[in-house]
């Protein structure tokens, strides 16, 4: 396929790329026109547990267990040869954010999951650190939050 698209002119590929965003939209893995990999992320952690989305833009959670009311944010990172980094998107009002867990995916350069984490909100405010800049916290998955006995990796 990399060499069929190799052979395309700069426009062509972004036009490949809006029709694939749109298809990936129409059957519901993606819900916006924006980079797919939060949309992705957000389908991948609704289906493995059994979560119901939350409307697009939904301020402080992304999907809600349906049976216990549990709220979850969902936050994504997809690794590449050129950037390893783990550290994920921003998260604002953390201290009156409406969810109970944060489920962080990092995927391969693929779109392969290579880890997901469940991650209750007590760990994020202990391990998280504030950003005057972007005005949030910010979480970076290494160190004492990934060896800490409440964190939960589910098989990916």
């Amino acid at each position: 396929m990399r060499d069929i698209l190799a052979t395309k002119d700069d426009i062509s590929l972004l036009r490949i790329y809006c029709d694939v965003l749109a298809l990936l939209k129409e059957r519901g893995v993606v819900r916006t026109n924006n980079s797919p990999v939060a949309d992705y992320a957000e389908h991948v952690v609704a289906q493995k547990l059994g979560l119901e989305l939350a409307p697009p833009s939904q301020k402080s959670y992304d999907a809600i267990d349906s049976n216990t009311g549990e709220r979850y944010q969902v936050k994504a990172r997809r690794r590449g040869v050129t950037n390893r980094s783990l550290q994920l998107g921003v998260i604002r009002d953390l201290d009156t954010a409406g969810f109970e867990y944060l489920v962080a995916v990092v995927f391969n350069q693929d779109f392969t999951v290579d880890k997901i984490y469940k991650i209750p909100k007590a760990i994020i405010k202990e391990h998280a650190r504030h950003s005057v800049h972007q005005n949030g916290h910010i979480v970076t998955l290494r160190g004492a939050i990934l060896t800490d006995e409440r964190v939960e990796v589910l098989d990916s």
